[in-house]
């Protein structure tokens, strides 16, 4: 293993080998076959949800719906930053990729979650205001606010992501280059790095242990409230259509804010099960948000068939 001494320019690495999912050689066709579909069905998926927000005017003048727009577009960039990585690793292609290469996935992975993390945290904000403050609603949430809000925490994911790839990366990685994981992430590539990492383990655990706790805990107190309001609603089915709606949001947040915590909270893990672990958050979580959206949610459905209905639809609307 190198060290400090040791990592002059001609030793330096010039790309990574990422070693990917672990799994049986008889398997790989199928495995191949498995995550193309995913891939494919994700981007289709949100895709359909993107282009339903547009296209109707009653879903894309409502923040609601407006950032479930965003959502769907987070997702399908975010899909595409990692699974084709994945999907690479079961074909008998090189699985080499680029310093830059890795340096740049590094980054807009943390861009792009991190900007997820706080659109998860608009869309409680918005669910409590609706539910628990609907009189003065359109005036605390309203389409110029929901875009001011949305731009900002894009900027703040930016920052984000700039501030971890600029601390990875600053290291020197002399060899050896293989990443043991299926893309480049902060606690497999900090392994090869050939100088002390535990100023940037520590910086890793307090950043995104204060921006994941900080959205998690605004996320589940936003939820308290809705909930205590929705106990509140006379109605049966009032009541069902509120948790209706809240319990698609609260499940799409378990399942990335659970594996996340599992990953970045435990600093130095080498654990074998890190990655079976994190495709829930890059590989399953961007496949179910538009199915649990539009399954468990009746104006995108009504939406949808507006849409498909064609002629029919827009005369009925008329």
């Amino acid at each position: 293993m190198g060290n400090t001494e040791n990592t002059s320019l001609d030793t330096m690495v010039t790309d990574f080998i990422l070693l990917g999912l672990p799994h049986p050689q008889n398997l790989r066709i199928l495995l191949f076959l498995i995550f193309f579909i995913i891939y494919i069905l994700t981007q289709l998926g949100n895709l359909l949800i993107l282009l339903t927000v547009w296209a109707d005017p009653k879903l894309h003048a409502r923040p609601m719906y407006i950032l479930l727009g965003v959502l769907s577009f987070l997702d399908m960039w975010l899909s595409s930053v990692i699974v084709p990585r994945i999907i690479l690793n079961f074909t008998p292609c090189s699985k080499a990729i680029p310093f830059g290469g890795c340096v740049a996935q590094l980054y807009a992975f943390h861009f792009l979650g991190s900007t997820q993390c706080f659109l998860y945290t608009l869309m409680a904000y918005d669910r409590y205001l609706a539910i628990c403050r609907p009189l003065r609603y359109p005036m605390l949430m309203n389409g110029k606010l929901c875009t001011t809000l949305v731009a900002g925490a894009w900027v703040a994911g930016s920052i984000h992501g700039s501030i971890q790839a600029t601390l990875t990366f600053r290291l020197p990685y002399c060899g050896p280059n293989q990443v043991d994981y299926f893309f480049c992430d902060i606690p497999a590539v900090l392994r090869l790095a050939c100088a002390d990492t535990t100023v940037n383990e520590l910086v890793t655990f307090v950043d995104i242990g204060v921006v994941a706790a900080s959205c998690f805990m605004l996320i589940l107190l936003s939820y308290a409230n809705i909930v205590h309001a929705i106990l509140k609603i006379r109605t049966a089915d009032g009541r069902r259509r509120a948790f209706s709606t809240c319990g698609s949001h609260l499940t799409v947040v378990t399942v990335y804010y659970v594996p996340c915590i599992f990953i970045y909270l435990r600093p130095g893990s080498k654990s074998p099960l890190d990655g079976a672990v994190a495709v829930f958050y890059t590989v399953v979580t961007p496949l179910l948000n538009p199915l649990i959206y539009t399954l468990r949610n009746q104006e995108v459905k009504s939406a949808l068939k507006r849409i498909t209905g064609g002629r029919g639809a827009a005369s009925e609307n008329k």
